[in-house]
């Protein structure tokens, strides 16, 4: 394939991946954003193995390394549960940052790839390494803890050592220092001291910035690592001057981005805290009580008879699933319930928060699985107006986001965070 037609070749699966985006960001049309994106992906491979980079002599490692993944990749996909999605996405990222890893301690040891660099350029090109393997790194340990507590191979408690903070400023002015050595040394061999110490320092920060958060918030670690496996990819590319590979990255990287930002606004966490590697503000230790933090009123139990009579005499139901459903795996009673009501006439919707489940969109995911409709699913703030006329609302496993000390307490752990109450 020559150069010219793989660089439209790369520009066709750009468009695509574009499309892919556009498509995944509503439900009715993930289907279709899917399929964009695995035929933009499928171009882009078959466009770099026949591009005019890979000589005849490779070209038998790439075939077997791609049937290999591909056989484990289509394994995972038939074997793996839907409620184990979120430590499979975690897993995957690991992968993305150890490639980066791996491409950018390949690249710097061969001598072909900058022997033609010198001055700036080469300077930019060792930065371009030093970058790709810090975030690599970070990534890749970070991703690893995150399947662990997502698996319950790791508790979901915190691990809040003393002033972890001071450990990461630390850390931070080490790989810098670190990372003006590796630029400054002229040998390969005198290079590799500050770039594997540097890379010691970013997976002991990506294993504590993730031991430091608790199980209940991994949802915006999830979509962290994520964003973060996008630079690192998009930092892959600039290394091996890939186009293709570093818009990919961005766009991976920038949505990443995004939607972490969303979701720490769902919770009420700060943005900054979340890149730092802790949430809340005392890194996760119980916030002081406030007026408002001891219960008010009674609990009135009530037992599934009831509850049973209180749905058959309903016209309008709201159901808010969350963490719990998840966990206990219950999606699909919950259709049957919805299903038999929905028969009935009685007018049923799911009202979503933000950072329901165990990753972004993870309870759309759980609901579609489960067949349940997409138009009667609904975000947060579309339904939370209609819960006065609502007759009947069931929360499922969902406790803290229809906490009132959400909006009442402003010491409250989940003070600000957007709540149904």
């Amino acid at each position: 394939m020559s150069e010219s037609l793989a660089t439209i070749s790369y520009i066709g699966a750009t468009i695509l991946f574009i499309l892919s985006l556009g498509g995944l960001s509503n439900p009715e049309s993930s289907r279709r954003g899917n399929l964009y994106g695995m035929i933009g992906m499928t171009i882009a491979v078959l466009a770099t193995v026949f591009g005019p980079h890979v000589t005849m002599s490779g070209l038998g490692w790439i075939v077997t390394a791609m049937v290999i993944g591909g056989a484990v990749g289509l394994y995972a996909a038939r074997t793996v549960q839907m409620t184990q999605m979120p430590e499979l996405v975690a897993l995957m990222h690991s992968l993305v940052g150890l490639a980066a890893c791996l491409v950018g301690f390949a690249n710097y040891i061969d001598p072909a790839a900058s022997a033609h660099l010198t001055g700036a350029e080469k300077a930019i090109h060792e930065i371009e390494i030093y970058l790709g393997i810090l975030i690599g790194a970070v990534t890749f340990s970070g991703s690893v803890i995150a399947f662990g507590k997502l698996s319950g191979k790791i508790g979901g408690k915190p691990l809040t050592l003393p002033g972890r903070h001071w450990m990461n400023l630390a850390g931070l002015l080490v790989v810098i220092y670190f990372g003006g050595v590796f630029i400054n040394t002229h040998a390969v061999a005198d290079g590799m001291t500050p770039l594997v110490v540097m890379t010691v320092i970013a997976l002991l920060f990506g294993i504590h910035m993730v031991m430091a958060i608790g199980g209940a918030d991994m949802p915006v670690v999830v979509s962290m690592l994520n964003s973060y496996s996008g630079w690192a990819a998009a930092a892959t590319g600039f290394m091996l001057n890939n186009d293709l590979l570093i818009v990919t990255g961005a766009l991976v990287g920038s949505s990443g981005a995004i939607l972490s930002y969303i979701m720490c606004r769902a919770m009420n966490r700060s943005f900054i805290s979340v890149i730092a590697g802790g949430f809340g503000s005392d890194g996760g230790m119980p916030a002081p009580k406030g007026e408002g933090a001891e219960p008010v009123g009674e609990v009135t139990p009530i037992s599934a008879t009831e509850t049973a009579e209180l749905l058959r005499d309903a016209k309008n139901v709201i159901i808010v699933p969350g963490y719990g459903m998840a966990v206990a795996q219950a999606q699909h009673t919950v259709y049957e319930i919805t299903k038999h009501l929905r028969e009935k006439g009685v007018n049923v919707r799911f009202g979503i928060h933000p950072v329901a489940g165990r990753m972004p969109g993870h309870m759309n995911v759980l609901l579609a699985e489960a067949k349940v409709p997409y138009d009667i699913v609904f975000e947060m703030d579309e339904l939370n107006d209609d819960f006065p006329t609502t007759d009947v609302a069931i929360v499922i496993g969902a406790n803290d986001i229809v906490n009132p000390g959400a909006q009442d307490d402003p010491n409250s752990p989940i003070a600000g965070m957007p709540s149904r109450w």
